[in-house]
């Protein structure tokens, strides 16, 4: 595949690398190798929009995801601790020798951290955190892989290679380690979307009860709906969904109910509620709703849900906002709020600290990381603090 067909990604990154190299990371030690030092034990986490009681006391762990080919970037997987009271981030060191980490996850007992390698000639790579021992890299088959999750049996990692279209799944070892590819599906139909050269799987994740994984494809303006062997790591495609030609559809964030789903068109800088069949795996997705952002040009990020699905926020980047919605009907309505400032540039991911009281939003252009305090029984969002510089921040992970 050549770089051109992927150049948009990589157009953002150029815009990225030349805001970052005016910041200094205070997590960014470059002298700083994999096991140097131990980073705090992470605890099993939950899913993002889950909250825990009481809240923890005491620094958490936070990883950052970056790119390292960037100019400006990143030496590799930033780490940091948050004050989960006050949300201030102070930077520990790096995990060197993971090439352009732009999204992570972590296993559910804890214990090991995914990173993509999002280069044309992708990979995914495991990472102990206790020591911060590199446990190695696979090859995911594509390039340009963007988003990983672990199966919630954690025996099998889930990557979308965003570059040729495709997903790919790893199987876990009891060690945390990756093996060889299980599986390798590209997306061949339907024909690319208008504007689009070819498939660009965006995301790759399991339904709430983990009967299903979907995979959401920015090229195709398609969600696909596949069961997963847990024996094999094999897939099997089992429904598929459209959107409106030239959505370009990035990101699905599910109601906690199960039934309901929340979709973000990064090219037409809209959001669309869906109805999910747990039975059958079928996605509906239904009419476009604004973003709430003003008339510049606007490219929807991510979406987030409380976890007593009442609110649900999206990450705005051009806007650099964060539009806040109420979910009404069970999950089956979302009613735009408001849109506040994000206090960075291009805002590229958002995540809930485990206990759901803070949301931390990585700004890739300015190349920093914005707190903000959640209410649980409104919605809104109070700033925490000032930003903390991290190079070309295009992943938090609060554990």
């Amino acid at each position: 595949m050549s770089r051109g067909q992927w150049s948009r990604r990589r157009f953002v990154r150029a815009l990225a690398g030349a805001a970052a190299a005016v910041t200094v990371a205070a997590c960014d030690d470059e002298g700083t190798p994999a096991g140097d030092s131990p980073s705090p034990k992470a605890p099993a986490p939950t899913s993002g929009s889950r909250r825990e009681s009481p809240s923890p006391s005491g620094p958490r762990p936070l990883c950052l995801g970056t790119y390292t080919s960037a100019e400006g970037g990143g030496k590799g997987i930033g780490l940091a601790t948050y004050d989960p009271a006050t949300g201030r981030i102070t930077g520990t060191g790096t995990i060197s020798g993971v090439a352009d980490p732009s999204y992570l996850a972590v296993h559910p007992d804890g214990r090991t951290l995914y990173a993509v390698d999002e280069r044309e000639d992708g990979a995914v790579t495991a990472v102990r955190l206790s020591d911060r021992k590199v446990l190695g890299s696979r090859s995911t088959g594509g390039a340009a892989p963007c988003h990983l999750s672990v199966h919630p049996g954690g025996r099998w990692l889930l990557s979308a290679n965003y570059g040729s279209g495709s997903v790919a799944v790893h199987p876990i070892d009891a060690s945390g380690a990756l093996g060889e590819r299980s599986d390798l599906v590209t997306h061949s139909a339907p024909p690319p979307g208008p504007g689009q050269q070819g498939p660009h799987a965006h995301q790759f994740l399991t339904s709430p009860d983990g009967g299903h994984v979907l995979a959401v494809d920015l090229g195709t303006d398609t969600v696909y709906t596949y069961r997963l062997d847990e024996r094999t790591g094999t897939l099997t495609g089992a429904a598929r969904a459209s959107t409106r030609p030239g959505a370009g559809p990035r990101h699905l964030t599910f109601h906690p109910g199960g039934r309901y789903a929340y979709l973000a068109n990064e090219v037409d800088n809209t959001v669309a509620v869906c109805a999910f069949d747990p039975d059958s795996g079928q996605v509906r997705i239904g009419a476009p709703q604004s973003t709430g952002t003003g008339p510049g040009t606007n490219y929807p990020a991510q979406l987030l849900v409380t976890a007593n699905g009442a609110f649900a926020y999206l990450a705005n980047r051009g806007d650099n906002s964060l539009t806040r919605y109420a979910i009404e009907g069970d999950g089956a309505r979302l009613s735009l709020l408001d849109t506040v400032p994000v206090g960075g540039d291009f805002p590229r991911h958002i995540a809930f600290s485990p206990d759901g009281g803070l949301l931390f939003a990585a700004n890739q252009k300015s190349g920093t990381v914005t707190v903000f305090h959640v209410d649980e029984g409104s919605g809104e969002l109070r700033p925490a603090g000032e930003p903390f510089a991290s190079p070309v921040a295009v992943c938090a992970l609060p554990l």
